[in-house]
């Protein structure tokens, strides 16, 4: 698999995933890990525009390489692949680091998702990178 896009190390976020994330299987849903991706990209959104509202209008296909489990430490980076003038795409990689496993980090997924920046009133405005 390919390196993680942050050379740096910084996660937009990091959490440890708990109990309460699982599904039926005892791992945690697909659709907490697609929460968390939208959170990063619209975190990454903000941090590279300073513009500070944004809708998720698309995320692209995600596909699951590793499961993730209780307790496993996630780390969602995120990094700016294109601004538009009213839309922003963000790479999303996330990667586990297994509980008890101290060093052990799998690449769970990764995403591109699309954000458009909206003004009070929910309408589209023009983006000007800080």
């Amino acid at each position: 698999m390919a390196e993680p896009i942050n050379k740096r190390r910084d996660p937009a976020i990091r959490l440890t995933m708990m109990p309460r994330d699982t599904n039926h299987h005892g791992t945690i849903f697909g659709g907490i890990v697609l929460s968390y991706i939208d959170i990063a990209g619209g975190v990454e959104a903000v941090r590279h525009t300073g513009h500070d509202r944004f809708v998720t209008v698309a995320m692209k296909e995600v596909i699951f390489h590793e499961p993730v489990f209780v307790g496993d430490l996630v780390s969602f980076y995120a990094e700016t692949q294109k601004v538009g003038n009213t839309s922003i795409t963000i790479r999303v990689v996330v990667e586990a680091e297994r509980f008890g496993s101290r060093g052990q980090i799998v690449r769970v997924t990764d995403a591109e998702v699309v954000f458009v920046a909206i003004n009070q009133n929910r309408e589209k405005v023009s983006i000007h990178v800080k």
